[in-house]
């Protein structure tokens, strides 16, 4: 096996991190080799949807299907593991097996993402609340919250110059004023799952919905909200954007009794560093949405 398949944003991503990311990607297909004799497992596909890890579905000797994952880095397996062993399958996928020495885990086989269902958004929005809910309901560890607001602001900031300032002052402007807010910003506390867009939520065959690819940190839960609300481009941009993004913001309140002014700015924080990072991997189509529809909630604001 070979990376050939591996997806670009998956390679841009590992170049990013230099001779640990080049490394990374080479070792690959030997690290798939040792852990399919660990596991017994054969590999069967590739998958596509990894932006920071090597993603494969994989047939078990007892004929089961499952899903082999291996991470860029040790704190993102760590974190992973972690998590998914606390969550015990609920909220979240099920972890059949952990190699910490090779940054990979092994998960139970779910169905479709919510993103293929060809429901309407507003009812992607009711499913990703619903699993949020139980989501949230995993331990959180003795740690100190996340500086997610901080990193955000950092990036926007060095992002902005070093893309020669893709998208008006405006909006860094008020994604650094969100970001100062939600920094300051105290109360409820939870684990995270960090990205719960519809891709990262996946159907069982009862019919919920859980979650996969969690980032795993202590934060407001507003955070995962905003990056709920931060989706949507295509519908936003078909249309008056503030207002469905108003719209959706109401129902993401609505449907876990999480403060809707926290929300929208994690939201617009979220909506603007996706643009830029999705950017800097080279992707300029996927991200030209994500900072066109800030332009229109930010000239909304003035």
């Amino acid at each position: 096996m070979g990376t050939d398949a591996v997806p670009p944003w998956l390679e841009r991503r590992a170049a990013l991190l230099g001779a640990d990311g080049h490394a990374w990607l080479t070792a690959i297909p030997d690290v798939v080799v040792a852990l399919q004799r660990r596991w017994a497992v054969t590999v069967e596909e590739e998958l596509s949807g990894g932006t920071s890890a090597w993603v494969a579905r994989v047939r078990r000797s007892d004929g089961t299907p499952a899903v082999l994952k291996i991470a860029m880095s040790d704190e993102a397996c760590e974190r992973e593991v972690a998590l998914l062993q606390a969550a015990g399958g609920r909220g979240y996928a099920r972890l059949l097996a952990a190699e910490p020495e090779h940054r990979a885990v092994l998960l139970e086989a779910l169905g479709p993402a919510l993103e293929r269902s060809g429901l309407a958004p507003e009812r992607q929005i009711e499913i990703l609340c619903a699993a949020l809910r139980d989501a949230w309901q995993v331990p959180a560890p003795d740690a100190a919250p996340e500086a997610k607001a901080e990193a955000l602001a950092d990036l926007v900031g060095r992002l902005w110059d070093e893309l020669d300032r893709p998208c008006s002052a405006r909006v860094v402007e008020l994604a650094l004023e969100y970001a100062r807010r939600r920094a300051d910003a105290s109360g409820r506390l939870v684990v995270v799952h960090g990205d719960p867009h519809p891709g990262n939520a996946l159907r069982r065959p009862d019919g919920t919905y859980v979650f996969v690819d969690p980032d795993g940190f202590v934060a407001d839960p507003a955070y995962d909200l905003g990056v709920v609300l931060r989706d949507w481009c295509p519908e936003l941009l078909a249309g008056d954007a503030s207002e469905l993004a108003g719209r959706y913001c109401r129902l993401l309140a609505a449907r876990t009794g999480i403060d809707g002014t926290a929300i929208d700015e994690w939201g617009f924080l979220e909506r603007v560093s996706s643009g830029l990072h999705i950017l800097e991997l080279g992707m300029s189509d996927l991200a030209r949405p994500f900072l066109e529809t800030a332009e229109q909630l930010a000239a909304a604001r003035r």
